[in-house]
């Protein structure tokens, strides 16, 4: 609540808070640094004036209007030489020094402006510098000239720090504007409950003068009521005598002096009022009405027109309280006007009223920040798994590339073996090879060398033929290495680098979903059918590529599957009535299924309530009375079905007799859907009906006609159907009497209600009904 309580320019606890027009606060003594002259006031400034403020204010600064002028002298600014104002009058008739000497004396700087937030406020508010009073003069002096120099023709306004909207100044000055007091009794009581600062100032031991000059101040001897002002003997006989419009202000014994805690949660601020205060001005209410009201009970504020006066009425045209005589004699007179303490309660049950929501949504904040703080920690969790995985995942390719090196550093390794093994053969067999060659050719040549003709003879041919097969064995490519010496093994690692490369995130980290939430505000059961919707939670990352709905029998059985898809709301049909269902849904995508939902329980029915089904009856049935009224435009019997399908349970419904003419033969029953839709019911094997005249009634299933039973049918009859599936029988009752029962013969499956009628019938469907308990007892006949 702390930051409610600080004036958005000066950042401490509001003192003397007062009410701009847009609603919002300001203490008065900021009020005074921030009002500026508007420039519609530059044409009563005299000539030199002007002149010196566009050649940037050599001597000075200009005057402004006053900001807090109250035509009492005793309702003066305090705050020594910083709460004075500088009247343009004197200015204008005394020329441009005396005019620049008197904005010595004003508490804001000459010129006009207008809101500029200031890189070097902490609250972006432009604080207009003051200016001390020069050495030797007399403060009150020099404020009793400022406010006796009042000039009408000055126009002054305050732009609000927080909305920037700006309001002119009436010739009250700030004086105009309604003083927040109960803003200031919540800063009185909040100063106290929070206790002070130990070692306070204990200076205050007595409420001292709050327009002195002297220093130290002189003791206060009387506070005004109506100033809410501190003057001692000497400055309440010269600023506030007892006489003209003084004579009806009430003075009173000062109060007795703050307590320490009051005192040392007091801003700094607010204890520097003093003469040398800077341009600070001192709170009344620090020391002299807000410390009485801490002791002796706040004062009732009174109407700043009629200063006797207390609010007695609220004027709701102008938004403001009012006394009496502001209806008698001010401008509320014609405005419509309501009781004080009426206008209060309301106004406080308005307030409360708005709080209840703002109320909630700070809940729903405080959950939200618990939210993120837990997101928070989970990014943290998230983010060093994360790190691990994607580590572990390069420490992986980083292994699969060594293994893979080290498989074609062998291969090379063999490529290279093989080689040389070649290349040692073919030297081995060359060297062989030349050596028997060489030795040959060394023997032939000295065969040569002999003279000996015959013995030349005997051995010659077989050296030529020795030397034709030696050159024989040197064939084409024997002189020529089978292997090159370079390796023909390229490594492609191209596409490797490409992809080493292009690694990157394809998605965040895919896991399962997490656990969908159901939206139990938008599940609701109908009849026999429930309808679920869920939702996955915010910020959720994992991609879901669909949902699984799981439904029990309704009998606390085994869940099974009921819906699987993409949407996230389904509704399931066919179930039993009066049963109560268990129902879950889980999300899954590629990594896998998440977990269960919460389970949400929900009850069908108790009866049934359904109409004739328009899509499923034959063509010439005529459905009207929102399809709950059916007759035929042919002779022939045609078949319609109802909306509701049974599978379990006790059900019963009626059917009144519109209209029956020329003794027809209607049939009533129950049907499978695949039944015949252009016959009378019961003439197939998907049908159990009742079919039915003017004086009988038969059983029908496959055109077979049994259980023959007195009564009929006519115009105003009713026919009840009552289908026990948990006998497996259908009974039938006529204006109450029963027909039957029939047994089923243990068929199971769905069945639904079923007619079958022509043009001279026409019946009304009544369902929702209890199943009855005292019907009569059928009434068979000899067939």
């Amino acid at each position: 609540m702390e930051e409610e309580l600080k004036c958005p320019v000066c950042g401490s606890l509001f003192r003397e808070p007062i009410i701009l027009p847009c609603s919002h606060n300001v203490c008065l003594p900021c009020a005074r640094t921030i009002a500026v002259q508007t420039p519609d006031g530059e044409q009563h400034l005299p000539q030199p004036l002007l002149h010196s403020r566009g050649s940037g204010l050599p001597t000075g600064a200009a005057p402004a209007p006053p900001l807090d002028h109250d035509p009492a002298p005793g309702q003066a600014c305090s705050g020594g030489g910083a709460s004075a104002a500088g009247g343009l009058g004197g200015g204008a008739g005394g020329g441009g020094d005396h005019a620049d000497k008197l904005s010595l004396y004003s508490e804001t700087d000459s010129g006009y402006g207008s809101y500029t937030p200031s890189l070097k406020s902490p609250n972006g508010v432009r604080v207009l510098p003051m200016v001390p009073a020069p050495p030797g003069s007399s403060a009150a002096a020099a404020r009793g000239a400022a406010c006796s120099s009042l000039s009408s023709s000055s126009s002054s306004s305050i732009t609000c720090p927080q909305c920037h909207r700006s309001a002119s100044l009436d010739h009250r000055g700030l004086r105009g504007f309604q003083r927040n007091r109960l803003l200031e009794a919540i800063v009185q009581r909040y100063q106290q409950g929070r206790g002070a600062v130990q070692g306070a100032s204990a200076a205050a031991a007595v409420a001292i003068c709050q327009l002195c000059d002297r220093t130290p101040p002189e003791p206060a001897a009387t506070l005004c009521e109506q100033c809410d002002v501190l003057y001692c003997t000497a400055c309440q006989l010269k600023c506030h005598p007892s006489r003209g419009p003084f004579a009806k202000h009430r003075l009173v014994q000062p109060p007795p002096p703050p307590a320490p805690t009051e005192a040392a949660s007091a801003s700094p601020g607010a204890a520097q009022g003093g003469p040398s205060g800077g341009g600070s001005c001192k709170s009344p209410g620090g020391t002299g009405a807000g410390a009485a009201g801490g002791s002796a009970g706040r004062k009732f504020p009174t109407c700043p027109e009629h200063e006797m006066e207390n609010y007695s009425m609220y004027c709701v045209s102008c938004r403001t309280p009012v006394c009496y005589l502001c209806l008698e004699e001010g401008r509320h007179g014609k405005h419509e006007v309501k009781p004080l303490g009426a206008m209060w309660k309301q106004h406080k049950a308005q307030l409360s009223q708005a709080l209840n929501g703002v109320s909630d949504k700070a809940k729903e904040a405080k959950e939200f920040l618990v939210q993120l703080k837990n997101i928070l920690q989970q990014i943290q969790e998230n983010g060093l798994d994360y790190e691990a995985c994607l580590v572990a995942q390069c420490d992986a390719l980083v292994d699969a590339l060594t293994r893979q090196k080290a498989k074609l550093l062998t291969k090379v390794t063999k490529e290279r073996e093989h080689k040389l093994k070649m290349v040692w053969d073919q030297i081995n067999h060359c060297t062989l090879k030349l050596r028997q060659s060489t030795g040959l050719m060394e023997y032939c040549l000295e065969v040569i060398k002999e003279n000996d003709p015959s013995g030349f003879l005997q051995i010659s041919d077989a050296l030529i033929k020795r030397v034709q097969v030696s050159q024989e064995q040197w064939v084409k490519g024997a002189l020529e290495p089978k292997v090159s010496a370079e390796f023909e093994l390229t490594l492609d690692s191209e596409p490797l680098l490409q992809a080493i490369h292009q690694l990157d995130f394809i998605q965040m980290k895919c896991r399962v979903p997490p656990v969908p939430l159901l939206q139990l505000e938008k599940c609701c059961t109908r009849n026999n059918s429930v309808t679920l919707a869920w939702r996955m939670p915010p910020f959720t990352h994992s991609p879901v590529d669909g949902y699984i709905l799981e439904l029990d029998d309704g009998d606390g059985g085994q869940f099974r599957e009921v819906y699987v898809g993409k949407e996230t709301l389904c509704t399931i049909d066919g179930l039993h009535f009066n049963s109560t269902y268990n129902a879950r849904v889980k999300a899954f995508n590629s990594s896998g299924v998440g977990p269960y939902s919460k389970t949400v329980v929900l009850q069908t029915s108790d009866v049934a309530w359904f109409t004739f089904d328009p899509n499923s009856g034959h063509r010439d049935i005529i459905l009207s009375n929102d399809n709950q009224t059916a007759t035929c435009s042919s002779y022939d019997d045609r078949v319609v079905l109802g909306t509701a399908a049974f599978s379990k349970g006790v059900h019963y419904w009626e059917l009144h007799v519109d209209r029956y003419d020329n003794h027809p033969d209607p049939a009533f029953g129950v049907a499978r859907a695949s039944v015949v839709k252009d016959m009378m019911l019961g003439k197939d094997d998907k049908a159990w009906a009742m079919y039915v005249d003017n004086n009988r009634s038969w059983f029908m299933h496959c055109n077979s006609h049994t259980n023959r039973t007195e009564g009929g049918v006519c115009k105003g009859a009713t026919v009840g159907v009552l289908l026990d599936l948990n006998k497996h029988t259908l009974t039938f009752f006529i204006n109450g009497q029963q027909q039957g029962p029939t047994a089923f013969s243990h068929v199971d499956g769905v069945f639904m209600p079923a007619l079958s009628l022509n043009r001279n019938v026409q019946v009304t469907l009544h369902t929702g009904l209890e199943v009855p308990t005292n019907l009569g007892r059928p009434k068979l006949s000899g067939n």
